[in-house]
């Protein structure tokens, strides 16, 4: 390896170095279910000690209910818990808040995913203080009542989808007195959404809060801490890496803002799609669709829900990967040959660049002794030690930087081929061979006392000792050194990466051997001596 690879190693690092500490930091590992629950409890007080300090808002009803009309007057409901069932989900509905107080996706492979991060937030809560009357109570609808002793009503019913993850929320507000001053309807989920239970470390930092701006050419925002108007967005949304909870109005504007809010980085976010006080009696419908972010599933829908899935910085270089992955795996029905089948792919379009840096690499790995013998013939006099090096590359024909430049232009190919299999929903629970059985998680191998061996890292540290030492033309024993640690780094790094990933490198280093093989083997640059 020369150090044109080097450098092209140490970039793509690097890269990733930042992409996990800077732009997708980690949270505490040791942050376990009490603590998530006790955080998101404590951001939902918050919340709603927010929205109780106007009278306007959706829990001041309920303050007026307790401090301005008698018990007696109140009619009294038990709490009571509404299950719709499905084979894709699970919602357990309460008609405290007329809330969800838990949504489990079913994975089809006898696992559940509860999407609600704390039993203390239920979500689509409207008036949490207070206990709906069950009006009826379905297969695949749920009707909830309540009657204010400020002369109005509210109905919020419930119908859900068996085969889909779209759903419909109808909130009707209805003056039963004249003079009664009608509540605004919020939509509010959160704080947070919740995921597997192995992404859970890495949730709180993955979560947020978006929009996507209406009209032609629209985009998906992410909103951080901040208010937008509601009228320059179709729909808003807050999701994770695998899940998404997104509303879609059909009247915008029922509503004024949508609102990104928490309190500080060790809380989730909170979304709220603020509504307009109305004047008259009047009908909210939006549907609603929780689930997952697949991203062919998405698509399906027709309103750019796929949008929300993150495929980095090269975007268009990723959605069009996946494309591809999804062509092979509809031909081979197995998302690990797709990855091997992409990776080679992606290296014959690139041939043309990687030969002439591999050829590069060969030239200056046969000159080394003659830059070797100037190096130590001219080691105290640095001037003429450049003239007598620039003399060298141009008497062989050789540029000492002709290898950089095709390697830094694999770099958005490689990051968005990495940020695409990172992300992509379609992974999970994916199996390739033998071992490797959810190409979103690491390879369990082997479990020894506790601690389980991922193969795969191994071989590709492996590959990669080798690939630097068949190509490596350093001489200096501090860079040969650093060649042989970078493969221990890479396993290290690559050691807790999911299996797709880690076969996408796997098969990028193996193709790569063999082409750098093939041009060591055909080279045809000739060293000849200099006369002095």
């Amino acid at each position: 390896m020369n150090k044109n690879t080097l450098l092209f190693i140490v970039l793509s690092l690097a890269v990733i170095v930042v992409w996990n500490f800077s732009l997708n930091p980690t949270p505490p590992q040791n942050q376990d279910k009490a603590k998530q629950e006790s955080a998101a409890a404590a951001e939902n007080t918050s919340a709603q000690g927010q929205q109780e300090t106007s009278a306007s808002q959706n829990n001041a009803p309920a303050q007026n209910l307790k401090t301005q009309a008698p018990q007696s007057q109140l009619p009294v409901f038990a709490e009571e818990l509404v299950e719709i069932n499905t084979d894709k989900y699970k919602a357990l509905l309460t008609n405290k808040g007329a809330a969800v107080n838990s949504w489990i996706i079913k994975d089809g492979k006898g696992k559940e995913i509860d999407l609600i991060v704390s039993k203390n937030s239920p979500a689509i809560s409207n008036f949490p203080s207070v206990n709906y009357k069950v009006i009826s109570k379905e297969p695949q609808k749920a009707v909830f009542e309540f009657i204010s002793p400020d002369g109005w009503k509210i109905t919020k019913t419930y119908s859900f989808s068996k085969d889909s993850y779209m759903h419909n929320l109808s909130i009707k507000v209805e003056r039963l007195k004249a003079g009664a001053v009608l509540p605004k309807i919020d939509i509010v989920w959160g704080p947070g959404i919740a995921t597997d239970e192995r992404n859970s470390d890495e949730n709180l930092s993955l979560t947020r809060v978006g929009a996507f701006t209406a009209g032609k050419g629209g985009k998906y925002k992410v909103l951080k801490n901040e208010s937008e108007g509601a009228a320059s967005f179709s729909w808003a949304a807050i999701d994770n890496r695998y899940f998404l909870a997104a509303f879609i109005p059909k009247d915008i504007n029922d509503f004024s803002q949508i609102k990104s809010y928490r309190e500080d980085k060790k809380h989730y976010y909170l979304m709220t799609i603020e509504g307009i006080q109305p004047q008259e009696n009047k009908e909210i419908v939006l549907d609603f669709y929780v689930g997952p972010k697949g991203y062919t599933y998405l698509q399906t829908y027709n309103i750019k829900l796929e949008e929300t899935v993150d495929f980095g910085f090269f975007g268009i270089l990723g959605r069009t990967a996946f494309k591809v992955l999804s062509f092979f795996h509809s031909a081979t029905n197995n998302y690990g040959w797709a990855i091997i089948i992409l990776t080679i792919i992606i290296q014959i379009l690139i041939l043309p660049l990687t030969l002439k840096s591999y050829k590069s690499m060969a030239a200056m790995k046969r000159i080394q002794p003659m830059i070797k013998t100037i190096q130590d013939r001219y080691k105290n006099d640095k001037q003429r030690l450049q003239v007598e090096m620039m003399n060298v590359y141009k008497s062989q024909k050789v540029n000492p930087l002709g290898g950089c430049l095709p390697m830094l232009c694999q770099l958005p190919i490689f990051w968005a081929f990495f940020t695409m299999l990172r992300n992509a929903f379609e992974l999970r629970g994916a199996q390739w061979i033998l071992w490797v059985n959810d190409l979103s998680a690491a390879d369990s191998f082997l479990t020894i006392s506790g601690f389980t061996i991922h193969l795969l890292p191994l071989i590709m540290g492996a590959g990669m000792f080798f690939q630097q030492k068949m190509t490596s033309a350093a001489s200096d024993p501090t860079q040969r050194k650093m060649m042989y640690i970078l493969p221990i780094v890479f396993t290290f790094m690559f050691w807790s990466f999911p299996a797709g990933l880690v076969l996408y490198w796997l098969t990028n280093s193996i193709v790569s051997m063999i082409e750098q093989y093939i041009v060591l083997r055909r080279d045809a640059v000739r060293v000849t001596t200099i006369k002095r």
